[in-house]
């Protein structure tokens, strides 16, 4: 994504994890980007902010009741854009359940055109809709928490919610 469409607009929404940045077309949800985002396109890709009624509100609910651990699935119209090969990935780790964790060797092997693990953390990476595509649920090998564009103590709180890693002992 380089330049806005003229339908392109954004919106900033407050989570436990801080503000993230919604991007949407008319055709659905094009990102979801955190302050710092690794992969964050330029602000010239959001178009202007959005205002009431503008098409937000399903997804601010939907992550609102994420963070309250009662969503699992979301239920939105998602227009990634991306090459093939990068949305056949992202389709693989929206396969990934609530509470579950994939490595990236094991879904880099179930690509049409199989790829290396470190091939396939590229499409993590440039996953434009973090949270709504889970790639916090891609793994290193063993279970390692290894790279996250939002970072990794958001993946690990992401993580800790979905009960899919224990959460972290807190010593008083």
């Amino acid at each position: 994504m380089s330049a806005a469409t003229t339908t392109t607009r954004h919106i900033i929404a407050g989570t436990p994890v801080g503000p993230v940045t919604l991007v949407r077309e008319d055709d659905g949800l094009t990102g979801l980007y955190f302050p710092g985002h690794w992969t964050r396109p330029d602000r010239s890709a959001f178009g202007p902010k959005a205002g009431p009624g503008d098409g937000f509100d399903a997804a601010v609910t939907q992550l609102a009741e994420y963070f309250e651990a009662g969503r699992r699935e979301f239920d939105l119209p998602l227009a990634p854009h991306g090459t093939e090969e990068a949305r056949a990935a992202w389709r693989l780790i929206a396969r990934i359940p609530y509470g579950a964790t994939a490595t990236y060797g094991e879904l880099a092997g179930q690509l049409e055109k199989p790829v290396t693990p470190q091939e396939f953390g590229w499409y993590v990476g440039h996953n434009p809709l973090s949270i709504l595509i889970p790639c916090h649920r891609v793994v290193g090998a063993g279970g390692r928490l290894t790279g996250y564009a939002g970072g990794l103590d958001r993946k690990r709180h992401l993580l800790e919610l979905e009960g899919a890693i224990p959460a972290e002992l807190t010593l008083w």
